[in-house]
Order: structure tokens, then sequence, then C-alpha cells
């Protein structure tokens, strides 16, 4: 191959510099198509763990075959340099809105959802992963015709520029395009990005050196992805107020994303309230007085002056303390002050939780419950754990044999420790893992079961889906260090009823759930 350096409108140096610049950029646009597809199939599917893997894996697997398909291209690398970037910036920054468009009008938002949504994943990922791995041998002979040397050297140039544009992608997606954009916006950015620096980069550096026809091909396809892309973004907005609809229903009233997740009131006081925490059924009015009764109650029996709350940031089970003689103090830990907000200002669900956030006893403390116990002073009688369910990843730490380690630290002479524990009937392993762990701490266990359910409220890792509307019971685990307390508290006749159910469904010889072995699936 011949030197074209004389073609050049700039001089090599400054050629060359450009070739790294875009070999940069593009980098950077390849990571958050990555991250992006990694963020929403955790967001949509569950199992943030499951689909990363799934990701990272078909698009690693899929950049080799584009590295041998880009061998047969490298005659006119220019042209398909610009044509494999207009392509890359449309499947990757139309990607996240075609995921949550199928999610949304299936019909189904689990377990028929769940098996389709993995091949549309891995599609994705396959064609994101050939088209950038077409990429590299490209770049490699475009930096060769800028200037001839020896083919380490060109290959080392082009991965360091690679390596670098993918750390500023990969920082610059939470930090910048989440934040800035939002998931879909921020794609279609990305796209944009993507798009204009591919044909940049081939028509103004290398357009000498291309046919008309080349010249042309590159120019309208480029345009019309960023038209694509254009029209998207102007759409975005009613787009996601349609798929809202179709997901939560037409009584959707109040959306927002918080720097933790996304919540969606919907209902109010003609109908029932729901609260959806990442498209998760969280409060369901239908049955959550049940579900927070059975939570709260039979830890209060026996001294409550102090109660500490472990989530539970819509004031629900601070509703249920509160109505206890002989409380002075409720500390909630919430991560989410968008929630707490919400559950304040809210009519509906202000109302629900009895205003409890108008007691002054109540105080909100917002950070991460396992790290607050571990700076925690001072002990209480009480300590509730209304935390998301251990089947999501993201809050399998929070069922750890760590946290109720750090929990009993803070749990007064006598005190009781209520945990709610997934459903029983549907997940038996992950409830009595859920015991065993909270034993091994150094605790008594009274393991029961409450029925009554009647939505998907409290649901594991799906979303409202098939498997969480067959989920008919909640799952509760009482502890304390002593017996004597644990008499007190299971003196109940819902405690006693809910022992006997649970009884049956007991999984024996299961290992303890930990930070480095986490014990909980889907």
């Amino acid at each position: 191959m011949l030197d074209s350096s004389a073609r050049l409108p700039v001089s090599a140096r400054t050629g060359r510099f450009l070739v790294l610049l875009g070999v940069f950029l593009c980098a950077a646009c390849g990571l958050v198509y990555e991250l992006e597809l990694v963020a929403l199939a955790a967001y949509l599917i569950g199992d943030s763990v499951t689909q990363a893997s799934v990701v990272l894996s078909v698009m690693v697997f899929a950049m080799g075959i584009g590295s041998l398909l880009a061998k047969r291209l490298r005659r006119r690398a220019p042209m398909w340099f610009g044509l494999v970037e207009a392509a890359l910036a449309l499947i990757g920054g139309c990607s996240a809105m075609a995921l949550y468009a199928a999610f949304a009008w299936t019909g189904d938002h689990g377990g028929a959802w769940a098996g389709g949504s993995r091949y549309l994943l891995a599609a994705f990922s396959l064609a994101i992963g050939v088209l950038i791995g077409a990429e590299v041998p490209l770049l490699v002979v475009l930096i060769q015709r800028i200037r001839r040397q020896d083919a380490g050297g060109a290959v080392a140039d082009v991965f360091a520029a690679d390596y670098v544009g993918a750390l500023v992608g990969g920082l610059a997606f939470p930090f910048l395009l989440l934040p800035a954009f939002g998931q879909l916006t921020g794609a279609l950015f990305t796209g944009a990005v993507n798009a204009v620096v591919g044909c940049a980069l081939v028509l103004g550096l290398f357009g000498r050196g291309l046919s008309v026809r080349g010249r042309w091909a590159v120019l309208t396809a480029n345009v019309l992805v960023l038209a694509v892309l254009a029209s998207a973004a102007v759409l975005v907005d009613d787009f996601e107020r349609a798929a809202r609809r179709a997901v939560y229903g037409a009584d959707a009233r109040v959306a927002v994303r918080t720097d933790v997740q996304e919540v969606v009131l919907t209902g109010g006081r003609r109908r029932s309230l729901d609260l959806f925490l990442d498209g998760r059924l969280r409060v369901s009015g239908r049955d959550e007085r049940r579900y927070h009764e059975a939570l709260v109650e039979p830890a209060m029996r026996g001294p409550h002056a102090r109660v500490l709350v472990l989530g539970g940031g819509d004031g629900l089970a601070a509703r249920e303390v509160l109505h206890h003689r002989g409380v002075r103090r409720v500390d909630i830990v919430e991560l989410d002050a968008g929630v707490v907000g919400l559950a304040r200002h809210d009519p509906a669900l202000s109302e629900l939780n009895g205003h409890a956030y108008r007691d002054p006893r109540l105080r909100v403390v917002h950070g991460e419950a396992f790290r607050w116990l571990r700076s925690a002073r001072g002990t209480y009688d009480v300590v509730l754990c209304d935390l998301p369910d251990p089947g999501i990843t993201a809050g399998a730490k929070l069922y750890s044999l760590e946290f109720y380690g750090l929990a009993t630290r803070v749990l007064a002479p006598g005190g009781r420790l209520a945990v709610h524990a997934g459903p029983v009937s549907t997940r038996p392993r992950t409830f009595w893992t859920v015991e065993a762990s909270v034993r091994a701490a150094g605790l008594r266990t009274v393991p029961y079961r409450v029925g009554g359910r009647r939505s998907g409220f409290a649901a594991g890792p799906d979303r409202t889906s098939e498997r969480a509307r067959g989920e008919r019971d909640w799952g509760f685990v009482l502890a304390s260090r002593g017996r004597a307390a644990l008499r007190e508290a299971t003196g109940s006749p819902l405690v006693r009823a809910g022992v006997r159910s649970a009884g049956p469904t007991r999984v024996v010889g299961l290992p303890v759930s930990t930070l480095v072995r986490p014990r909980y699936a889907n």
C-alpha cells in the first residue's frame, strides 16, 4: 500500500493526531453503548450480574468476529470506516429506545418478556460488538496511510488512544450523560457524536482519496443516521410518557428519576396507590397495611422506646411504629432522598403513611444502611429491616452475614430485629438462607409467614410478572439475642400461625450469604 500523505489536506503529523483523536472519541462512544445496555438490561430485567455478563461476553466475542470481517474491507478502509461508524451510531444510539419500547409494549413485564428480552439484548450486544471490532483494523490501516510505520507501533498507538477513550466514556456515562440526559437521550446523543466524528474524519481527512460514489455513500449514510437520531431526540419525551403509560397504566401520576432510581406513583385517593421503584412494585395500597403490621407488630412487643428503620423511606413502617405508646424516637435510614420527599409532600402517599414525617419523634438519615451501621453510635430496642428484596443483586449485601453482624451491634439488651425475607411459597431457599444468615450472626430466630397478599407488592427481582403475581405471602424473620425477648414477641396469634405455616417449607443445610459469597439468586 502506497503512502497517501500527499493527498491529505493537512500535514502528516496533524493527520495522525486527528486519526488518534477519532479513535479516542469512537472508543468513548463504544463503551457508552456497552454500559447503556448493561444499565438498561439490569433495570428492565433484573439481576445485574447476569445481564452484565451477557452483554460483556457477547460483545467481546462479537468484537473478534468484527475484526476478522474487517480484513475484507481494508482496500477501501476510509469508506468502510465511515459506513461502520454510521451503522454503529444508528444501532448504538437507538438501542436504549428499542429495548425500552419492547419492554413497554410486550404486554407482560416479567416472565415472557424476560425470555424474549435476553435475545434482544444479545442481538444488540452482538451487532454493536461486531461494529466496534471492525473499527480497530480499519483505523490501523488509516493511520498507516498517513505515515508508514511498523505494524506493532501502529497497533500500539491505536490501542493506546482506544483505551484512554474507553476510560473517558466509562466515566462520562455515570457522571455526565445519565445525570444530564438520562438513559434514552444519552444514548441518542452518543450516537450523534459517533456519527459526526466518523463522517468528519473520513470526509475531512481522506475525502480526496475517495471516489465520488464513496464520498456520497458516507455522507448520505451519516446524514440519514443523524436525521433519525435527531427525530428520536425530539420525540423522546412523548415516547417516555407513552411507554410509562403502557407499563404502569393510565393513572401514573408522578414519575421522577432520583440520584438512586426511578420512582413512579400511580393511583391515589380514588384508586389504590402504588409505588414503583425501578419498575418493581414496592408499595400497594391494597395490601401494604397487612405487610407492615406483620413486619412491625411482633418486634414492638417488649421495650420499644428507640426504634431504627432501615429502608422504609415511604414512612409506612414508621406509621405502624408511631401508633405504639412509649416510642420516644424513630430513626429512618433511607438511601433515596427522593422517596422521602414524596412521602412527606405527595398528598396520597403522605395520607397513606399517616403523615408520619410530621411527628417530631421521627428523624431521617439519608444514606446507605450498610455504611451507616458501620459508624452507628447508640443502641435501639427495635431494628426493622424494610429493605429491597434479597433476590435483587444490588440488595444482596443487605441480607448478608456481615450486615446482620452490624445490626446486632446496635441492638440493645433484649432488643428485637425484624427482617422482611421475601415470599416463602415461591422462593423458600431465599427465605431460609436469610434465616440462616441471621442465625449465623449470633441471634435466635423465629421465622414466620403471613398470607393474604393480593398484589406483587415487595416483589423480588422480577418486575410485576407472572412469577410476582403468583406470590401470595410474605416471609419474615424475627430475631433477638435471648429467649425471653422472643417469647414475648412471639405471643401474638399472627406469629404463632405464621411459624406453623412456615415450618413445613424449611430447607435445611443452606450456607449463609456473605459479602463475597452471596447466596441469593432470581
